[in-house]
């Protein structure tokens, strides 16, 4: 009777198969592959004949990049700062979008904004206005801000300002404000107004004149050495806020109105981990914007999604957004929640991501794919998953478990379309419903949709 030798199989694709024959002891061999993308033959013709030019700005769009020099400078309230925002306009995350097509943690965030701000007493109030036409709605990233999760900004509220020393440009953030019941997550209880007080009125000022007597922190040394000691800067910022903390500490000490309110300051930072994704997010927006509108470039200046659309902007493409539906991460949930209570991925902390942190450097932090029972293997194959759809790997940025090979940077459109590879983002979870707040993270890979329209519009503007 003939012998036959032990199956050995090598699967292309759908992960499912090969954890099924693992299952049954058979020996696989899995490869990452995705069908390209549906573009036009039109559009992908004109991409070939033009990739030297594509290249060549893509190559400068490496050097805007690489060179980029983020340092904190100090906290204003946003009216005095951010352009074009007036009293009658709440900036948010991600793409454009109207109130009636809004989710509802971005609803619970503008009515919390609007109950902050005092142009309502109560949130129906608040929501009868919102609905009005009169509060004006626009994308941070329209005007130079980045947000979290629902991202609102008032006119109220301080922001961290953030300078590029390499461009001179600037972006802004608000203070993060913990975790669980927060505006960001759209609650807008009495407890999240009272903290968003005590941070404009307290936190505000004293981090400020410690900023201030500093000169500047170097946000960029931090995030690298941030990378160094376990985050990526986004989902995991225990290192980051660490290390802003050893720097601030003794200004705090030599400028705070009183002991009390030094504590008070180094308390709210030390049990809020995530303080310093607030800095990190503003630090990859002034070191991408200076890219946006380099002529023929390929490369993604922005990511961001407001809970009911996925955005992206192309540096070759200048301001334009491209969008598709946001999807729902799969997530680690609260106690008491599921996947049914999740809203779609929403923030701008995607910026992260674009910058080569986040999901794209999760390598360096491979505790965050515990979210969804991953391993650490899970981690590295992610980063090394994102280098192939990145344009270079930025030195100023490295992990040490891939022997210190820098991040993966400057996500090319072309080769997410060759390839049929999305970028990959570790992030929160927001209640679908308003007022709820943050129910769980966990990671996602952004949609294909607005990567082929980018495409499609890049090859436009190469045929012009």
């Amino acid at each position: 009777m003939k012998e036959f030798k032990p199956l050995k199989v090598i699967n292309l694709g759908l992960q499912r198969f090969e954890d099924d024959l693992k299952a049954q002891g058979v020996e696989v061999q899995g490869v990452q592959w995705n069908p390209p993308a549906a573009v036009s033959a039109s559009a992908i013709d004109i991409i070939r004949k033009n990739a030297d030019r594509i290249e060549a700005a893509n190559t400068k769009v490496q050097e805007i990049i690489a060179a980029g020099q983020p340092e904190l400078l100090g906290l204003e309230p946003a009216r005095t700062v951010i352009p074009g925002l007036h009293e009658d306009m709440l900036l948010h995350a991600g793409p454009p979008i109207s109130w009636e097509r809004m989710c509802g943690p971005l609803h619970g965030a503008v009515i919390g904004a609007l109950l902050y701000e005092g142009k309502a007493r109560t949130p129906q109030e608040a929501e009868a206005m919102a609905a009005s036409g009169q509060i004006e709605f626009a994308p941070c990233h329209e005007h130079s801000a980045v947000g979290p999760m629902a991202g609102v900004i008032s006119p109220s509220m301080p922001v961290f300002i953030v300078r590029n020393a390499a461009s001179g440009n600037q972006a802004y953030c608000t203070q993060n404000e913990g975790l669980g019941k927060v505006l960001r997550y759209g609650a807008f209880s009495p407890e999240v107004i009272a903290r968003l007080k005590w941070m404009e009125e307290v936190l505000y000022p004293t981090l400020d004149k410690a900023i201030r007597l500093l000169g500047k922190i170097d946000l960029k040394g931090i995030i690298a050495q941030a990378l160094h000691m376990g985050d990526e800067v986004h989902n995991r910022n225990r290192a980051g806020t660490s290390l802003l903390i050893r720097q601030l500490a003794p200004a705090l000490l030599r400028t705070a109105s009183s002991a009390e309110a030094a504590a008070q300051a180094l308390d709210f930072i030390n049990v809020n981990d995530h303080f310093f994704l607030n800095l990190s997010m503003p630090a990859a927006k002034c070191v991408l914007d200076p890219a946006s509108g380099v002529p023929c470039s390929s490369i993604l200046t922005a990511m961001a999604r407001n809970g009911t659309d996925f955005g992206i902007r192309l540096a070759g493409t200048g301001d334009q957004w491209f969008s598709g539906p946001a999807l729902v991460p799969d997530a680690l949930y609260f106690p008491g929640f599921s996947k049914e209570d999740a809203n779609p991925d929403i923030g701008d902390s995607a910026i992260t991501e674009t910058a080569g942190w986040g999901g794209f450097a999760i390598a360096a932090a491979p505790a965050i794919v515990q979210f969804v029972g991953g391993r650490a293997a899970d981690a590295l194959s992610y980063t090394q998953q994102m280098y192939e759809i990145s344009f270079f790997e930025n030195n100023n940025y490295q992990i040490p478990i891939l022997d210190f090979r820098g991040t993966p940077t400057g996500i090319d459109v072309v080769k997410v379309i060759r390839l049929g590879l999305t970028p990959f983002i570790d992030t929160g979870v927001a209640h679908k419903e308003p007022g709820i707040g943050q129910v769980g993270a966990g990671v996602v890979s952004a949609p294909l949709e607005p990567f082929i329209q980018a495409y499609e519009a890049l090859a436009r503007t190469l045929q012009e």
